[in-house]
C-alpha cells in the first residue's frame, strides 16, 4: 500500500468511524431491548452449531453483539450494541463501531460473538476499549451467509470470533478496523 493510499484509507476510515459513532448511538437500544436481542441471538447461536453452544457454556466470557448493521460501497461502516456475558448473564454492555475499505457493496445485518476461552483473555479485554484490525472476504445473500464452525485448531485459541444470523445483500473483500467500547445502559 503506497503512502498516499494508506493516508486515504486512514482518513476515510476515521471519517466513517466518526459518522457511525455519532449517527447510530442516537437510536441506542435500552438495556431491556439488548437483553431480548441477546436471548434471541443465543437461540440462533445454539441452532447454528452444537460446538458453538458448548463454547458459550465453557468460555470464561462471551461478547455477544446480537444486531450489527453494516453498509458499504467501497468504504463501509457498521454499528451494533450487545453485552459481555459471564455464563449466560449480561455483566457489561458494549458497542462496536467499524469502518472498512475495499471491494464491497451492500447492506447487511448480522450477529457476532467473541468467545474468551481463558480468564486471562477476558481480563485483558475488560481492562481497555479494544481495537481490532482484520481482513475479510465474505458474502451475504438475503438470509444466507458464509458459515463458520469450530475445529480443533480454533478451539485452543484464547479468543474465538464467529458471525452468524446474516441477513441482507453484501459482498466484499475488505480491510476493516473495529472499536469495542463499554456503554452504560
Amino acid at each position: 500500500m503506497s503512502y498516499s493510499t494508506r493516508r486515504q484509507f486512514i482518513a476515510a476510515s476515521s471519517a466513517s468511524l466518526i459518522g457511525v459513532t455519532t449517527a447510530f448511538p442516537a437510536a441506542a437500544a435500552s438495556r431491556r431491548k439488548i437483553d431480548r436481542r441477546i436471548d434471541t441471538a443465543i437461540s440462533d447461536l445454539e441452532n447454528t452449531s452444537a460446538a458453538l453452544a458448548n463454547l458459550l457454556d465453557t468460555s470464561a466470557g462471551c461478547l455477544l453483539m446480537p444486531r450489527v448493521r453494516r453498509a458499504g460501497l467501497g468504504f463501509g461502516a457498521a454499528y451494533g450494541e450487545g453485552a459481555l456475558l459471564i455464563g449466560r448473564a449480561p455483566v457489561e454492555y458494549y458497542s462496536v463501531a467499524a469502518a472498512s475499505f475495499g471491494f464491497q457493496i451492500g447492506i447487511q445485518q448480522y450477529a457476532s460473538a467473541l468467545f474468551f476461552t481463558s480468564e486471562h483473555s477476558l481480563a485483558k479485554f475488560r481492562r481497555r476499549d479494544g481495537w481490532t484490525i482484520g481482513a475479510d472476504i465474505e458474502y451475504t445473500a438475503w438470509d444466507q451467509g458464509d458459515a463458520a464452525d469450530i475445529d480443533t485448531n480454533t478451539s485452543s485459541d484464547e479468543v474465538y470470533g464467529v458471525v452468524f444470523s446474516q441477513e441482507g445483500l453484501h459482498i466484499g473483500a475488505t480491510l476493516e478496523g473495529s472499536k469495542y467500547s463499554r456503554i452504560t445502559r
